[in-house]
């Protein structure tokens, strides 16, 4: 993409005469050019040059982003995070200072290990005592100065600079859009002082094209490697966690494991990175198929295994393929790999599908053989799947395999989902890339509520289903996000599993002491989240509509009445699901 270039004037249509357009006005424009469509804002006392420049835009009729106030932190960076998963534009987020950076960071740490770009901007404490537009007239102006405000979140983005001159805006603006989108992609900082932004900025200047860099494309002598590998591999394997972030590899993946007939397994996706019915499609956990491969194909996968648990057998052949096959950003990552291929794993497929095909036929009795094998095996997987959620809607109390089918045979195949924790994909089956996405793998809960809400903004014609733990909506700051969901007319379905723990740190602690004290004691110490809240009251105060199920029966026909309330109503909807 090649961003368009600032005229070198701003029109003369654009100055009242009475003062002048400002830096931060500049920057609203920067950024509508390089297509960024919203502004999501959580204000402070470094915003006033920032709404100078929205309310000038509007006077004037001048393209900027839509501003969209936020009332926390963490949920605009949510917000964003949705957006961009669903539509693969990224947007900008503005906070106040350091200490609305220090409320983002849950949030863009799940955005960076995602790979997810977005301009996280913040006010930056008044350089100057005295003396110029923007200089400290507040109390709070001196503690918030720090050092090096960047310095709590370095490690978590691509890149940091801090505005310096009004002349900058239009190349700063370029060089942060430029860098989020190089591929790994993920979000960048930028930091604008007061006085900086309340600059007058009469001439912008130009920049040259700017286009995003290309994603590295696959070496074709690797790719030649890895087709003569496999086309000796009597029991290939293809993990991949994240490969669904990219819809149209889902298509090439769907084609490459079934003209070639090997088995895929989506090992804690975030996406939808194979259909659910594809017959090469052999569930979420890798083994027993890791057991016995021979080749072990990961495809954008950061954790295809966990080794203190299980691990491939000796001599069995390793490939990592993924933008950054290597990690580089995890300090300590220590998968095995004969072959690691810079690629997204869509083109490295394609590539490895062209060199492959001519080697090993699609009628080669053995992949004739293999593909009838794995294709029984996954259509065994799925009835057992089915029989699990029949029985467990006779079960007393309302389980996971009970809410997960209900709630995906509720909200149909065209919903998108967005998981933070309770979903069991075996009995919620999703077919279609773009219909599912869960919590990135840094796990910093409170994401899914605002996800989205952010994905709810990118398709507001479709329903938007939040399947959400009791403590990770509580971390969500929940009074916020349905105010933004009221407030910007975003109804979505929220779903909670209500079963009064912190499941992540029980499950936890009994599996390091499940013969321990810990485990005598349940594994609640420090897990228990009872008495717990009527969450559906908090929907309600928001203008929308809350249930309460306790009953497995009685789950299904409360979720087709909240969806109706969503959907026909244009209300938004929370079902608070009591689970024992």
């Amino acid at each position: 993409m090649t961003s368009p270039a600032t005229s070198a004037a701003l029109p003369a249509t654009e100055r009242d005469g009475r003062n002048e357009p400002n830096a931060a006005y500049a920057l609203l424009r920067a950024l509508h050019d390089r297509g960024i469509e919203y502004f999501f804002a959580n204000a402070g006392t470094d915003f006033p040059s920032i709404i100078e420049g929205f309310a000038r835009a509007f006077e004037t009729g001048a393209p900027v982003p839509k501003p969209m106030a936020v009332p926390h932190e963490n949920a605009a960076v949510a917000m964003a995070h949705g957006y961009y998963m669903v539509t693969g534009k990224p947007q900008a987020v503005m906070v106040h200072t350091n200490v609305g950076t220090a409320n983002t960071l849950n949030a863009l740490i799940d955005a960076s290990r995602d790979n997810v770009p977005l301009i996280l901007m913040a006010g930056r404490t008044p350089l100057t005592e005295h003396g110029l537009l923007g200089a400290r007239n507040r109390y709070i102006h001196w503690a918030q100065e720090m050092y090096d405000q960047a310095g709590m979140l370095r490690e978590v983005v691509k890149w940091d600079y801090e505005l310096r001159l009004p002349e900058q805006v239009e190349e700063v603006v370029a060089r942060a859009y430029e860098i989020a989108m190089a591929e790994p992609r993920g979000p960048v900082y930028l930091t604008l002082p007061r006085e900086v932004l309340a600059a007058a900025a009469t001439q912008v200047e130009k920049t040259g094209p700017r286009a995003v860099p290309s994603a590295p494309y696959p070496d074709p002598a690797s790719v030649a490697t890895l087709a003569d590998w496999l086309r000796q591999a009597e029991h290939p394997l293809i993990v991949t966690s994240g490969l669904g972030r990219y819809p149209a590899a889902v298509e090439t993946l769907s084609r490459v494991a079934e003209r070639f007939a090997v088995p895929v397994v989506c090992t804690v996706p975030r996406y939808v990175c194979l259909p659910a019915s594809h017959p090469m499609h052999l569930g979420y956990q890798v083994r027993p198929l890791l057991d016995t491969a021979d080749l072990v194909l990961v495809l954008d996968a950061e954790v295809p295994w966990v080794p203190n648990e299980e691990h491939p057998p000796a001599g069995a052949r390793i490939v990592q393929i993924a933008e950054d096959p290597a990690f580089a950003r995890y300090p300590i990552r220590s998968f095995p790999a004969d072959l690691a291929i810079t690629a997204g794993p869509g083109p490295a497929l394609s590539a490895l599908e062209e060199r492959l095909a001519p080697l090993l036929p699609r009628d080669d009795p053995r992949l004739t053989a293999r593909r009838r094998r794995l294709s029984e095996a996954s259509a065994t997987l799925r009835r057992r799947w089915a029989e699990d959620a029949a029985k467990a809607g006779q079960a007393p109390a309302i389980n996971y395999a009970w809410f997960s089918h209900c709630v995906a045979e509720a909200a149909g195949t065209d919903a998108i989902i967005v998981n933070e924790y309770p979903l069991r994909l075996e009995m919620a089956k999703r077919e279609q890339p773009g219909t599912f996405f869960a919590v990135s793998p840094a796990g910093g809960l409170g994401w899914g509520f605002g996800a989205a809400v952010g994905a709810k903004l990118a398709a507001p014609d479709r329903l938007v289903v939040a399947t959400l733990g009791d403590g990770s909506y509580m971390f969500a700051n929940p009074t916020a996000c349905h105010w933004l969901a009221q407030a910007h007319d975003l109804p979505l379905l929220v779903v909670i599993y209500n079963n009064s723990i912190w499941n992540a740190v029980k499950s936890s602690t009994l599996g390091q002491y499940g013969a321990g004290a810990a485990a005598r004691a349940q594994g609640k110490i420090l897990a228990d989240l009872s008495p717990s809240p009527a969450f559906e009251k908090l929907a309600e105060a928001s203008g929308g509509v809350g249930f309460r199920v306790e009953a497995p029966a009685e789950l299904p026909d409360v979720l087709k009445r909240a969806i109706a309330v969503v959907t026909h109503e244009k209300r938004q909807a929370l079902v608070n699901v009591i689970a024992r």
